[in-house]
């Protein structure tokens, strides 16, 4: 999705502006905290955001009824304003409060990451790691009478479910991007404007992200764990029938999720069977995908185009990440957004290599 794309879908056209505030907001603590950038040095060797930070019990931790977070009281003490018929430009932005444009970009980065939910729910974990490298699990599911609950006899094997590590560890990688606007092109821009610039960011991020779990999906992590391939009944073709051939492959999983490319997509919400009245209206009114075989329909291009994924999604792939989302925030205040970078080090694991098959559309 291009940026105009972007600024015209239901993502952002559905965005409300921040309600103006109307009732006191006390600024006593947050007027004792300097931010700058040993704050965010601390922060950082804390594994904490900036905002995680400020909220902790020895800065400006928010009561239950807190209308503002701890950097929103920040931004109000900066005078900064997000919305309204008057929000501050990026070139106020930094004479009110050059320290807190970083941790701004970071929360609205991970806000357009949000846009596309779909990635949380997909995986079964996310994991916290220390090392670069991750050896997921290994669970012995050949042979399920092996650990099948049965009455165990006297002197008889208990059941046993084998599990080690995997043979190969699945490398962490690190992945960024580099913001290449100039601050001459920013200064006059409000705040309001660049937001939806880092939206747009993070949108374009998570959905890389579930292509990367897409591609983990379909060709395992590096141990031998590729999902099972099946074919649809006729070559080029797509029926109800192979849908529901994909369902019954889950056995003991369930089949909660489907995530194909917006040609299977399509295919799908064109077959008869699923060409009910409620459905339609649903889809018609809201945009609103109905469930196929009670299964989540998701769109990811990464998909090929002639293949249908199907998963159990609490069982399928886990996320490991050794470094959640950071801004170089030296080269944000110092006004060198030509080199400023977002990254993160994140990759994805098979948990259980059964949770997840694919139906082949197009075959020989």
């Amino acid at each position: 999705m291009d940026f105009n794309k972007f600024l015209n879908s239901p993502v952002v056209t559905g965005l409300t502006e921040p309600k103006e505030d109307a009732s006191p907001v006390d600024l006593h603590r947050a007027a004792d905290i300097s931010v700058d950038r040993q704050l965010y040095v601390e922060a950082e060797a804390r594994g904490l955001t900036l905002s995680e930070l400020l909220e902790s019990d020895e800065y400006d931790p928010s009561s239950g009824g807190s209308t503002l977070d701890a950097f929103e009281r920040q931004l109000a003490l900066a005078g900064v304003r997000l919305g309204g018929k008057s929000p501050t430009t990026v070139e106020q932005f930094y004479q009110q409060g050059p320290t807190l444009l970083p941790e701004f970009m970071l929360r609205e980065v991970k806000k357009g990451m949000a846009m596309r939910g779909e990635l949380k729910s997909l995986v079964a974990n996310s994991t916290a790691v220390a090392s670069n490298k991750y050896t997921p699990f290994f669970i012995d599911t050949s042979d399920a009478s092996k650990f099948s609950l049965r009455p165990v006899g006297e002197g008889a094997d208990i059941p046993q479910l084998l599990v080690t590590e995997q043979n190969h560890a699945v490398n962490v990688t690190d992945y960024g991007l580099a913001l290449k606007t100039s601050y001459k092109a920013l200064r006059y821009r409000t705040t309001s404007q660049f937001r939806v610039l880092l939206l747009y960011i993070g949108f374009r991020l998570q959905s890389d992200k579930i292509g990367m779990l897409v591609n983990t999906l379909i060709n395992g992590d590096g141990n031998d764990n590729a999902a099972t391939v099946i074919n649809s009944a006729s070559s080029g073709t797509l029926s109800y029938d192979d849908l529901i051939k994909l369902w019954s492959e889950f056995s003991p999983f369930e089949m909660n999720t489907v995530i194909c490319h917006i040609d299977q997509m399509k295919a799908i919400l064109g077959l008869n069977e699923f060409k009910d009245p409620l459905a339609g209206y649903r889809f018609q009114k809201t945009g609103e995908l109905f469930n196929p075989l009670g299964a989540t329909l998701v769109r990811s291009d990464e998909v090929p185009t002639d293949s249908v994924i199907g998963l159990d999604k609490r069982f399928a792939v886990e996320e490991v990440i050794t470094q959640p989302l950071m801004i170089e925030y030296d080269k944000v205040i110092e006004q060198r957004f030509e080199e400023a970078v977002i990254s993160e080090s994140v990759s994805y694991a098979k948990v259980i290599r059964e949770a997840a098959v694919v139906l082949d559309t197009v075959w020989s």
